[in-house]
């Protein structure tokens, strides 16, 4: 009986340990953030007396108009959704097309092209030759140079070949004895037993596609420039401004004051998507464990 309130009262304290640990992480991730949208949202003035703490002082919406009124603004965004969207759909098909084959270590091969994923996972051929490649093929200069050469994930791609491997085989062999080909086993059986683990890969394409800047400076032109690159060069325009010895200090303040607006307006959608598919999310870190 000793032993049973010992182990109750030390699972208890290991408890409270992780909710501390978590809810310092929690502190860690969320005090920046609310930050940032106190100095967007106030004036230079509060900024310069120190007064803004983690709420917004003499609310101002002035650095996001700025922004807002920037030209190509909206282009930029609108650049963004397109590479989310159409990027992380491509990605979802080529990386379960290429996925479910891998998972089958009946197949030939199977052991040559996992080696070459696992391979080509810590080593690459490196900026110049990619760039020489995907130019070659004539991409440079297309919206397709950011999603195409980036839509299979080794990372990704091992996630869901264990998720794969995973599943029963059983279900696929009783499915091919009700009349359902090859064809059809992928579609209808595995995909719909999937979608905690797609729901998670395809969070991550996401958050690569729209938080990826610096292969749109290299690939692309203006008009095809993403949100993040178009901000990272906003950003880098109030630096200059906030740093010139000749720059008053409302102008430095509110330099400092459009940073926290961009990172606030390039952060936000996906914070806003996250809890969609949070349950997913979830589901999918835990690949490998099959109920019977």
């Amino acid at each position: 009986m000793a032993k049973v309130k010992d182990t109750s009262i030390s699972s208890r304290i290991f408890d409270v340990m992780i909710w501390l640990v978590m809810a310092f992480m929690l502190i860690i991730c969320v005090v920046p953030f609310v930050y940032m949208i106190a100095l967007s949202l106030s004036s230079a003035k509060a900024i310069i007396n120190g007064k803004v703490s983690f709420w917004p002082v003499e609310l101002n919406l002035e650095a996001y108009s700025k922004i807002f009124t920037y030209p190509n603004f909206f282009r930029a965004y609108g650049n963004t959704i397109f590479y989310t969207v159409v990027g992380t759909a491509i990605a979802l098909v080529m990386t379960i097309l290429f996925a479910y084959p891998l998972s089958k270590s009946y197949l030939k091969g199977h052991g040559f092209f996992t080696k070459v994923v696992i391979f080509s996972m810590y080593f690459s051929g490196g900026l110049i030759p990619n760039y020489l490649l995907i130019s070659s093929i004539g991409l440079t200069g297309t919206r397709w140079a950011i999603i195409l050469p980036f839509a299979i994930s080794q990372f990704n791609l091992i996630i869901l070949i264990n998720f794969f491997k995973a599943l029963p085989t059983e279900i696929e062999e009783a499915a091919l004895i009700d009349g359902i080909g090859y064809f059809g086993i992928l579609p209808r059986i595995i995909l719909p037993l999937s979608t905690a683990a797609i729901a998670t890969i395809g969070l991550y394409y996401a958050v690569f596609f729209w938080n990826d800047w610096f292969n749109g400076l290299i690939y692309l032109n203006t008009p095809q420039y993403p949100v993040m690159l178009f901000l990272r060069n906003i950003v880098n325009g109030t630096m200059v401004v906030g740093n010139a010895s000749s720059a008053s200090a409302d102008t430095a303040m509110l330099g400092i004051s459009t940073k926290s607006a961009v990172i606030i307006t390039s952060t936000l959608p996906i914070i806003i998507l996250y809890p969609f598919l949070q349950k997913y999310f979830v589901k999918g870190l835990t690949v490998g464990s099959v109920k019977g």
